[in-house]
């Protein structure tokens, strides 16, 4: 590749064009390309002139805007490392974030400036400034005084760009270390696999995004960010997401990417139908399991099949259900609702048991991947990143799945929330599928919790539909009639909601902890 350094590459994907339009806000604002390439200019000349050391860690903490998006586009051009972090961590995990990666600049907002820069001076941080969701902060002041002409420092494959820290689920948060290769590669196969153009569409310019996603994460910063970039694509930008403004959208865009919960959300407004998104050619999907109810209502509402893909911190994409039926992936022509679809190309992907064995077709194991996508390894964790991986290179997810007749994947869930109960491994993610189909259900997590006699039991959580009355006992008598009895849950509660992280995935560690104690 002509480019390693992403920025580079991005930018030369830019439309010819400058002054057309880039981004264009919820407020009616507009950035036209040319704002793009001169605001990160200036950015990236304010974070080059206070003679950071080489490799320097640039921490990021704000509410979404345009801006917020050039500073991670000029951390890039400037040849540092980027560390969003999500804008619900109070103060003991940012204490954490930046005693772990030890920044050289922190940007915080300017409402929580007070506590920040006290925690980032203390572990001994030179520079913090602020940024606002309203184009205001130190930050933008003082990159105004610079030139709004660079050069982007020359960067191999393999130089870091990113650390994301993981959610955390389970221990501390480990800081994932994303190179420049790694990004790029994803965002040039992603290009290609999802069919975007830069031509036809409602605007005559090819593809538009509705980004509604938060920026502090790979979904939305990766994926979305490089995916409309990497093909000179106008966003429209939503700075919270909100579902009847998003329909709205819909008829001047043709790409959306959403986490469940979005979907679920645009679901119960009457505005969806089938002529508010005649204009669209793919929903995507990722972050979280789809529910199949979610996939057929989206389908028969809006004519659309969700394109469902899996993907995580350490290796942003790594399978996705077909764009298209395709000559060159003959099999893979259907969306199938409950699947993560295929490897990416030049992504490798295997399903081994716990003795390291290949798994056979349809049996379930650890999934395993290798590709240019993968990341380098976790921040200052040597002894954990040689564990995380095969002596013949591949990452071991932590996802546990299995791969169909016809290559299909489909994700059971994380080997952390495997139960042992009584010797027999029980997989929460087929027991809560049989939950999720039961009349009045909306959704259900199943999780493990410590048993005196079988070591570990499984207890199922449910939220039910409005209306319905659901009964614990009835729930698990509809399983005892599917399921063998090593399956089924000691114990039910229907509750009003789960615990979810922000990308609307269940908190399952949350909800061991709370019933930990039941027998």
């Amino acid at each position: 590749m002509t480019h390693s350094n992403l920025f580079s590459a991005l930018r030369a994907a830019f439309p010819a064009d400058l002054s057309s339009i880039a981004v264009e806000t919820d407020e009616g604002l507009l950035y036209s390309w040319q704002d793009l390439d001169r605001a990160t200019a200036m950015m990236a000349n304010l974070l080059q002139s206070l003679d950071l050391p080489e490799g320097s860690r640039v921490a990021v903490q704000v509410e979404k805007s345009v801006e917020a998006m050039m500073l991670y586009l000029a951390t890039l051009r400037a040849g540092y490392v980027f560390l969003p972090l999500n804008t619900a961590y109070q103060s003991a995990e940012i204490e954490y974030f930046i005693g772990n990666a030890e920044p050289a600049v922190v940007v915080c907002s300017p409402a929580n400036f007070g506590w920040v820069s006290k925690i980032a001076f203390k572990a001994g941080t030179q520079h913090v400034f602020t940024l606002g969701d309203d184009r205001t902060g130190s930050l933008l002041e003082r990159a105004a005084h610079h030139s709004d002409q660079h050069k982007p420092v020359p960067c191999q494959a393999d130089d870091l760009a990113a650390i994301l820290y993981t959610s955390g689920t389970t221990g501390r948060s480990k800081g994932a270390m994303l190179t420049h290769g790694n990004m790029l590669s994803n965002a040039v196969t992603l290009k290609d696999y999802w069919g975007w153009t830069a031509t036809g569409g409602p605007t005559g310019q090819g593809d538009v995004l509705i980004h509604a996603l938060p920026i502090f994460h790979v979904h939305g910063l990766f994926v979305a960010i490089h995916g409309a970039l990497i093909n000179g694509s106008k966003m429209i930008w939503m700075a919270k997401f909100e579902p009847k403004r998003a329909i709205a959208h819909m008829s001047r865009a043709t790409v959306f990417m959403g986490v469940p919960t979005l979907y679920v959300r645009m679901l119960a407004e009457p505005t969806l139908n089938k002529e508010a998104v005649k204009n669209m050619r793919l929903f995507i999907a990722g972050s979280a399991p789809l529910l199949i109810e979610t996939f057929t209502e989206w389908q028969q509402r809006t004519g659309h099949t969700i394109l469902e893909r899996y993907g995580m911190s350490e290796t942003a994409m790594l399978t996705s259900n077909p764009y298209a039926a395709d000559k060159r992936y003959a099999k893979q022509s259907e969306r199938r609702g409950g699947t993560v679809g295929f490897p990416l190309p030049g992504v490798s992907l295997r399903v081994r048991g716990d003795d390291g064995q290949d798994m056979p077709l349809g049996e379930i194991g650890g999934i395993q991947v290798k590709g240019p996508n993968v990341f380098k390894g976790y921040w200052r964790m040597p002894e954990k990143t040689a564990e995380e991986f095969t002596a013949d290179g591949f990452f071991k997810t932590g996802d546990v799945g299995k791969v169909d007749e016809r290559g299909y994947v489909t994700i059971v869930g994380r080997s952390k929330d495997l139960i042992i109960s009584g010797g027999y491994n029980v997989y929460p993610a087929e027991i809560e599928g049989y939950i999720n189909e039961m009349p009045g259900v909306t959704e259900s997590a199943v999780i493990g919790v410590p048993h005196p006699d079988f070591g570990e039991v499984g207890v199922a959580v449910v939220i039910a539909k409005p209306g319905a009355n659901l009964k614990p006992e009835a729930i698990l008598a509809d399983l005892k009639a599917k399921l063998a009895n090593f399956k089924i849950p000691k114990r039910c509660f229907v509750v009003a909601e789960l615990p979810r992280n922000t990308m609307g995935k269940v908190q399952k560690n949350l909800l061991r902890e709370q019933y930990k104690n039941l027998f």
